[in-house]
């Protein structure tokens, strides 16, 4: 049985939100290795097709039938921004620590509040917007120093995927009101195939025993993760949950330290610390308006 199941459907939305960080963030981290000895846009395309192979024991036991999306438009919008947003991430993968590029990626979700507010119809919660604000100040905190030196325009280029992957989780949003999260994952690896394979091939270099099975653990964890977040969208408000994604700076920094021997430094602490006040106080506000909300 599912240990989340017990929870009220709005404290689910945030759990798989939380779980979905921490399995994407140690995927990047894999992905952050693999691209030091792989071009980086070969690397992109196979975490997605990795994605969907380790996905083919599951369509093929449920029948293809199953996994037919209702309308190709909106799964091929969402593929083809998001392989935008990705091909921007990628080019900065290489370049940027682990916790710095992590907390540059945060100002997405202001990005999908606004969206969600204004393309989605959601309820514009105050507390949401202020844990958002408080959690962007932490990451200027995280950021600011390195905005400008060597790497500074990787910070830029990182900074340009953000508003791509906003309108990605806005549109897998939407497609969450008539398709499972099982099928937008789906799609959304087939579809990121399709539209990497051009921007990889120019680079290819077969890959060794070594780098397969690292695309292949990468595909695992990012299908999970992936499935994890939709989950989550289709359980909660997607602004609800947003807020908590800056706890991805913490998994960040760790593993930075632990692959890369990266020290956070003190305006990363400083920012952390920042974020985790955000997200701690707009879960314990979720949690109570939730239960609020069910009661008579």
């Amino acid at each position: 049985m599912n240990p989340l199941a017990r929870l009220p459907r709005a404290a689910q939305g945030l759990a798989y939100a939380i779980l979905a960080g921490l399995i994407l963030t140690s995927m990047n981290a894999v992905m952050r290795v693999l691209t030091h000895s792989m071009d980086v846009y070969q690397a992109q395309f196979l975490r997605y097709f990795m994605g969907l192979v380790v996905m083919l024991p599951l369509i093929l036991r449920d029948g293809i039938v199953a996994y037919r999306p209702h309308g190709m438009a909106g799964q091929a919008w969402r593929g083809l921004v998001h392989t935008a947003g990705l091909s921007l991430w990628f080019t900065s993968l290489p370049h940027i620590p682990m916790a710095d590029l992590t907390a540059l990626s945060f100002t997405t979700p202001i990005f999908i509040m606004l969206g969600a507010v204004v393309f989605l119809k959601e309820k514009a919660v105050w507390q949401r917007w202020v844990a958002a604000a408080i959690g962007f100040a932490g990451v200027i905190v995280v950021v600011a120093p390195r905005m400008s030196g060597e790497g500074g325009i990787y910070n830029f280029i990182m900074l340009g995927s953000a508003p791509l992957f906003a309108a990605s989780f806005l549109i897998t949003k939407a497609l969450t009101k008539r398709d499972s999260p099982q099928v937008i994952v789906v799609w959304q690896s087939i579809t990121v195939s399709v539209f990497s394979l051009p921007l990889a091939l120019p680079g290819w270099v077969w890959p060794d025993a070594t780098q397969w099975g690292m695309v292949l653990v990468c595909g695992l964890m990012g299908s999970l993760g992936h499935f994890c977040m939709t989950r989550s969208f289709s359980l909660a408000d997607i602004s609800a949950a947003q807020p908590l994604k800056f706890l991805d700076l913490i998994w960040a920094a760790g593993w930075g330290l632990l692959v890369f021997s990266e020290v956070p430094s003190q305006t990363t602490l400083l920012g952390a610390l920042i974020i985790f006040t955000a997200t701690t106080w707009i879960a314990r506000s979720e949690a109570r308006r939730a239960r609020n909300t069910k009661d008579p």
